[in-house]
C-alpha cells in the first residue's frame, strides 16, 4: 500500500514540475524584428537604409541574425550564438567587434558587449516592450572609424 502512496506522490510531483516547466514564458526576444529607421536615432549618422534582426532563444542560449543595407547600400550581414552568462562569443560579419558577451537583467532587459581583440569598444541596451511588439536597443561607445556613438534604434516586431 505505501508503496503505491509513494509511486502516486512521484508522479504528482513530476507532474507539477513539468507543469511548471512548461508554463515558462518563451524567452521575449524571440521572432524576427525590422528596423524603423525614421523613429531611430543615429549619434554621428548617416542611417543604414535597412536592418531585419532575428532572434532564437531558449532563454539562456541566444543565437541572432542580422541582415540589412548600409547607408551606402551595401548588404550587411552579422550574426552570433551567445549565452546570457557573461562570456564572450565570436561575432562574425561585424565591422566593429568580433565577440559579444550577453547578460539578462530582467525577462525583457539585456545587455551586450562588444569587443574588439579583447577591448570594449561599445554597450547596448536591449529593451523588449511590454506588448511585446517593439524592442528598442540604446547603444554607446565607439563605431568602426573610432567615432563616439550613442544610437537608439526602434524595432518592431514582423
Amino acid at each position: 500500500m505505501w508503496r503505491h502512496q509513494l509511486t502516486l506522490a512521484a508522479i504528482a510531483v513530476a507532474c507539477f514540475y513539468s507543469g511548471e516547466l512548461a508554463a515558462q514564458p518563451a524567452d521575449p526576444i524571440n521572432g524576427t524584428w525590422e528596423l524603423n529607421v525614421a523613429k531611430s536615432r543615429f549619434d554621428p549618422g548617416p542611417a543604414p537604409r535597412s536592418q531585419t534582426r532575428t532572434y532564437e532563444s531558449d532563454g539562456k542560449v541566444v543565437h541572432m541574425t542580422s541582415r540589412g543595407v548600409n547607408a551606402e547600400g551595401q548588404v550587411t550581414e552579422v550574426e552570433y550564438t551567445a549565452s546570457y552568462d557573461g562570456e564572450d562569443a565570436p561575432m562574425p560579419g561585424s565591422p566593429v567587434a568580433d565577440t559579444v558577451s550577453l547578460k539578462r537583467i530582467d525577462d525583457s532587459t539585456s545587455e551586450a558587449t562588444l569587443k574588439k581583440d579583447g577591448k570594449v569598444v561599445s554597450t547596448s541596451t536591449r529593451v523588449i516592450s511590454k506588448d511585446g511588439k517593439e524592442m528598442t536597443v540604446t547603444t554607446t561607445g565607439k563605431n568602426e572609424k573610432g567615432q563616439t556613438i550613442r544610437s537608439e534604434l526602434l524595432f518592431e516586431r514582423k
